[in-house]
């Protein structure tokens, strides 16, 4: 049977967390016996369609404007024209026996038009991978009023995304809860939770980088992922500041987004000595850093209503690191987390609290060993890819389990 997998972002080009999930999810499917076809915008190439394999995954790559890393207003129209861009590309290679299924992604919600005309040309069902609230985050951020003109654009084309999936999966019962009290629609959709995952392959440390960075002797506190306002990285920050007098301590960020600027900005006014940033690295050379530092970090803006589960702590679990940061009030992560002894997670802006436990791992080798082991076995208890392809073919009618 033959899978279409829709996402805004992927392999080998991509160093996000939702382009890596994806892959991993592709590949488990393609173990399972499964033909898999992924489908991807691409900003660079001049054709209209180009056609790649990796790992035995097939993928078709349309052309379309820069999406990641674009300003907003290019962003926003880029993205609005993914769908009439990927089916001008692949239309004529799709007839009524292509897919049996599609899953696709979110974010983005802009593919709903493109979904719709797979699924009445190929008459197949559809899961939607719903990982982020979008525009719900921007709105409680601030950055749009709930009413304007540019919110009512994003919803549309939410609905739209939402009104094509037979199921929509998840991340945690909270993330249904903040959904379905929403005030985004007033149709019922059939969700159920789908937790993030990630294949267990941990990495070997060669101490490339604390050689490269001169961390040889120190306790590497560890972001990599968006640096964004999703993540409220003064949050972070703050801890770094609070740590200064911890002559090991070092905080190493890696990555991209809106908030580069700003983490930049706070160490050079703080004149922090205990913090490195670096940009986004390849998604080989991201697994290298994981195996050679020793907590990870996160963090949710306070003032979220969705509770998401970052992705980044996935690599953390796999890496066994012990995992450290801060979520918005509600955020069913916290006991996950905390009750699983796999971390330290505390509300945002208990900033004291953090601090304890930040120093707690600073001070104890046999602490954060313990910490990193719990971590592991979370993963494997709860975010295994095997489960996700599980759970998902399941709802497709394709797998004969419950999840």
């Amino acid at each position: 049977m033959h899978l279409a997998l829709v996402i805004d972002d992927y392999l080998p080009k991509s160093t996000r967390v939702g382009a890596k999930m994806f892959h991993e999810l592709a590949c488990e499917l393609n173990s399972m016996g499964y033909t898999i076809t992924v489908i991807t915008p691409d900003d660079k190439q001049k054709s209209k369609l180009s056609y790649d394999i990796l790992d035995g995954i097939n993928i078709w790559r349309f052309r379309n404007g820069k999406i990641k890393g674009a300003n907003k207003i290019s962003r926003a129209l880029n993205e609005t024209l993914l769908s009439f861009n990927a089916w001008s590309a692949i239309k004529n290679r799709i007839n009524k026996n292509t897919f049996d299924a599609i899953i696709y992604y979110s974010p983005s919600i802009f593919f709903g038009s493109l979904i719709k005309k797979i699924k009445t040309r190929c008459n197949c069902k559809s899961y939607l991978v719903l990982r982020d609230l979008f525009p719900q985050w921007v709105i409680d951020s601030g950055m749009i009023r709930k009413n304007s003109l540019i919110a009512h654009y994003f919803r549309y084309f939410e609905k739209m995304s939402y009104q094509q999936a037979d199921t929509i999966g998840l991340m945690s019962k909270k993330n249904i809860e903040a959904y379905k009290n929403s005030d985004r629609t007033n149709e019922i959709y059939n969700v159920s939770v789908l937790r993030n995952w990630a294949k267990l392959h941990p990495s070997y440390s060669k101490s490339h980088y604390r050689n490269k960075l001169k961390l040889e002797n120190k306790i590497i506190y560890f972001y990599g992922g968006n640096i964004g306002h999703a993540q409220d990285m003064s949050n972070l920050m703050r801890l770094a500041k609070n740590m200064q007098s911890f002559e090991d301590a070092h905080f190493l960020f890696v990555g991209q987004g809106d908030e580069v600027e700003l983490i930049n900005s706070l160490a050079k006014q703080w004149k922090l000595k205990n913090f490195t940033f670096l940009p986004s690295v390849s998604q080989d050379e991201f697994r290298e850093l994981l195996s050679e530092v020793d907590i990870g970090l996160f963090s949710l803006a306070k003032n979220h209503s969705t509770h998401n589960f970052p992705g980044k702590l996935l690599g953390y679990m796999v890496q066994s690191l012990p995992i450290l940061g801060s979520v918005n009030t509600g955020n069913d992560l916290l006991p996950i987390v905390n009750n699983a002894h796999a971390g330290f997670i505390h509300i945002n802006g208990e900033d004291d609290k953090l601090l304890l436990s930040a120093i707690s791992l600073y001070k104890d080798v046999g602490l954060r060993y313990n910490i990193g082991k719990n971590s592991s076995a979370l993963l494997l208890k709860e975010f295994d890819v095997k489960s996700a392809a599980k759970c998902i073919l399941t709802s497709l009618g394709m797998y004969n389990e419950s999840c």
